[in-house]
């Protein structure tokens, strides 16, 4: 009955090899094509075998199948044939990944030698099942010591890094590739300029970082499909990687702009706007994707999913449906970043819901500590700064004014510096022993 079913199964997904349309017409993005009874997701040729432009069903349109270029569509003319390429949407895979960087079609574009397969995967694979999820107990180094030890990451878990431009997103992606302890890192750069792609690689990963890593980019420049397609083909590769035995880093820059290119996608094939102009699309679109992350038997997926923020607006629709599918957020504040503080991570903007999970009891507390410290010194900070506050009025707040240098220097932490879960934890409670020991000096009695 199980070879029925698999026998079943091949031939509903299997399309008629030869199938052909024409082109009926052409507008901004779309091609519309009369006769081509493909399915959503097939890929599609236009023109001539040699020449064709590769393009992929994104709807339909009464009679007319709806497709848009997976690359420039300069040239199509009405009339044109449509010839049918495959219904499949599969990325091959190998060990030999590691290292490269490659297109959204998971083509190396680094100049190196063609990657030999070593299996297929489907981009659209469902997510783990509820069931087959492991529990979450286990932390993960990033190497950065405010997020390993205040915001702890959960081997298998999910974190939104949002940040406006020009904060240190990149950088703090970098820093998190090198220095993290999975096994492997995935990083996806979606929309990026293409000049910013190689001073990524160059500059924030480097030699070290590539070594264990794979690199997904899709420039701004490029067919929006190939943008979507780029955070599915990294999702992929992750899961690759994970079904091997590895915990690994999944870091995609941006999901904002993944959202957007997805957007364009949606209009284009006629839906209608909804939220700030995206289309339901999108916000289906997004947990489709992410909950792909997770830990299974086999390995574990840690994602790291980067929001660009429109004028640092916590309320943005993108923001807003991210963090209801992640299981924590990093804020990268522009007030914290123009003093001079890097990594800019606002803590109080900030939550990781699996840290008391995977974080014993003192360091949990230890982290609150600090947590609510910093909320006493955002309530008094105007007083201080005017000098209204007089110092003995309030031993709380005599307290946090004299311990914030130090909360400050625990909190800033150099580029080329790596700190692992145990020097942070051991930094965090070093710092509280200190904190402890202003406290005693403030409620000791006077002579």
């Amino acid at each position: 009955m199980s070879v029925l079913s698999e026998q079943i199964a091949i031939a509903r997904s299997t399309q008629a090899i030869g199938m052909r349309g024409r082109v009926a017409n052409v507008t901004g993005m779309t091609v519309q094509a009369v006769g081509l009874p493909a399915s959503v997701g097939s890929v599609c040729l236009i023109g001539s075998e040699a020449r064709g432009i590769p393009a992929e069903v994104v709807g339909f349109r009464g009679e007319h199948t709806t497709l848009m270029a997976l690359r420039d569509g300069d040239g199509i003319s009405k009339g044109q044939p449509v010839r049918f390429i495959t219904g499949s949407r599969r990325v091959s895979m190998g060990p030999g990944l590691l290292g490269r960087v490659v297109d959204g079609m998971g083509i190396p574009c680094d100049g190196g030698p063609p990657i030999m397969p070593d299996v297929y995967y489907d981009l659209d694979c469902p997510p783990p099942k509820p069931l087959d999820r492991t529990l979450i107990r286990e932390p993960l180094s990033v190497g950065v010591r405010a997020i390993n030890a205040i915001l702890t990451p959960g081997r298998g878990g999910r974190l939104g890094i949002f940040a406006g431009t020009g904060v240190g997103k990149s950088v703090l992606m970098g820093m998190m590739a090198r220095y993290t302890s999975a096994d492997v890192s995935v990083i996806a750069l979606v929309g990026e300029r293409g000049r910013e792609v190689g001073d990524f690689i160059a500059k924030e990963l480097g030699p070290e970082g590539m070594k264990r890593s794979v690199v997904v980019c899709s420039t701004s420049d490029q067919s929006p499909l190939l943008r979507v397609r780029a955070c599915f083909v990294a999702t992929a590769i992750a899961e690759y990687f994970r079904d091997r035995g590895n915990d690994v880093l999944l870091l995609m820059d941006s999901a904002t702009r993944m959202a957007m290119a997805q957007r364009q996608i949606g209009l284009a094939a006629g839906e209608p706007p909804a939220t700030k102009g995206y289309p339901p699309s999108v916000f289906g679109l997004l947990p489709r994707l992410m909950e792909r992350s997770g830990r299974t038997a086999k390995g574990s997926i840690t994602g790291l999913y980067t929001v660009l923020v429109e004028g640092d607006d916590q309320q943005d629709p993108i923001g807003d449906a991210v963090r209801g599918i992640l299981d924590g957020h990093i804020w990268l504040s522009r007030r914290i970043a123009g003093r001079g503080q890097y990594p800019a991570v606002s803590i109080l903007d900030s939550i990781s819901r699996l840290m008391p999970d995977v974080v014993d009891g003192a360091h949990g507390d230890a982290a609150r500590q600090i947590r609510r410290l910093l909320s006493i010194w955002s309530e008094i900070e105007d007083l201080v700064n005017i000098g209204a506050y007089a110092s003995g009025s309030n031993p709380e707040f005599d307290l946090v004014i004299r311990t914030r240098p130090m909360i400050e220097a625990f909190l800033r932490q150099k580029m080329d510096e790596r700190v692992d879960f145990d020097a942070s934890r051991a930094a965090l409670m070093t710092l509280i022993g200190e904190i402890e020991r202003e406290k005693a000096k403030l409620t000791a009695p006077r002579k």
